[in-house]
């Protein structure tokens, strides 16, 4: 225990800056360090911390304003959902319906269910496919066991792991051939 005089004294003939631990505590507890130094790595520290904890985010993905869609933008919309999958987001998928299509409802249920299926390799559904309103959502999540596999697979093909949009439209058209 040395008095504050003293210990101002020693920390200002090291060059060092006297810093208060615990300011309730009778006597204070101080702490002769280099205050720049510590401000920069513990913001180091935090940094490294927000990057280990990435947060997934949802995104959304909307098959248009209406029922008429074509597929292939339908297939577009698919291949935009798959790399936020890739990516470890969230993703809402919505479906609006517009005047007389509340009538065939069935047809965007359909939708759906060819949009779980053509995500199946990737993600499992959160929330089943639900009507509020006009909009038909379901959300969609990514499966971290399908992707590490997904992503070794690329890897052994010599692909890139988050291909581009047109790269996965392509390859899902190759697909359908082989089922063919």
């Amino acid at each position: 225990m040395i008095e504050l005089d003293e210990a101002r004294r020693l920390a200002h003939e090291k060059g060092l800056d006297l810093v208060e631990i615990a300011a309730d505590s009778r006597p204070p507890v101080v702490k002769m360090m280099d205050f720049g130094r510590f401000k920069y790595e513990s913001s180091k520290k935090e940094r490294a911390n927000k990057a280990r904890n990435k947060v997934s985010e949802m995104k959304e993905v909307r098959l248009g304003r209406s029922m008429k869609i074509d597929p292939h933008d339908v297939e577009i919309r698919i291949a935009q959902a798959r790399r936020f999958l890739i990516e470890g987001h969230r993703v809402q998928i919505v479906q609006n319906f517009r005047g007389r299509e509340m009538a065939h409802r069935h047809r965007g249920e359909d939708r759906m269910d060819d949009i779980i299926t053509a995500l199946s390799d990737l993600a499992k559904v959160e929330m089943s496919p639900r009507l509020n309103g006009r909009r038909l959502t379901m959300v969609m999540v990514p499966e971290r066991q399908k992707i590490e596999a997904w992503k070794r697979k690329m890897i052994a093909e010599g692909k890139p792991i988050l291909p581009s949009v047109p790269d996965m439209i392509e390859e899902m058209d190759h697909d359908d051939e082989d089922d063919e």
